[in-house]
């Protein structure tokens, strides 16, 4: 996953309105549920079906660290979709989107004017339609690069140009190397 993927990730995460199970036999049990089978909750998790088979009947409380971010990381992408739905509609029908990063943005801009990338710290609260087009660029798989290019666009024209009313010889923004990037919607 690249750094847009997992701030979407992190932003879907705050939106919940129940925590997921915390006990390694709840965590299983919900995999189970969701998966249906424990050769597919094995193959997701990377272990064999018996260790799955031991973790849910409680013969086994405390896997190996990678094991066990693992099956939280399954858990968590897995839990409350329909919340997580709820929000991103929200967010691109009416609230948008606010972006918080610490980048290097690299720009086009007319002769006589400097074009160096520098890093900057940002927040900008992006209109519906970006957060729209974002959501649709990851469902449609979409790469990390793609949807840099729909947040850099976004810069550009909210906080570059103010709305059209400044920098208007600026073609091009790019955001190049991200510190860290953090969505909320």
């Amino acid at each position: 996953m690249g750094e847009i993927e997992d701030a979407i990730e992190r932003a879907d995460r705050e939106s919940f309105t129940h925590e997921p199970p915390k006990t390694l036999k709840g965590q299983i049990g919900y995999l189970m549920k969701q998966l249906k089978s424990t050769r597919a909750v094995a193959q997701e998790l990377g272990v064999s079906q018996r260790s799955v088979e031991r973790y849910r009947k409680g013969e086994r409380k405390h896997p190996p660290k990678h094991i066990a971010d693992k099956i939280d990381a399954a858990v968590r992408s897995r839990w409350q979709p329909l919340v997580r739905k709820r929000r991103r509609k929200q967010a691109a029908a009416t609230g948008g989107i606010t972006v918080e990063t610490r980048a290097r943005f690299g720009y086009t801009a007319p002769v006589g004017t400097t074009d160096d990338g520098r890093f900057r710290r940002l927040t900008v609260h992006l209109p519906p339609a970006y957060a729209q087009r974002l959501f649709d660029a990851r469902d449609a798989g979409a790469s990390d690069q793609q949807m840099r290019e729909i947040i850099a666009e976004g810069f550009k024209d909210v906080y570059f140009q103010d709305g059209g009313g400044r920098a208007m010889g600026l073609s091009d923004v790019a955001i190049n190397d991200i510190d860290y990037m953090d969505l909320d919607y």
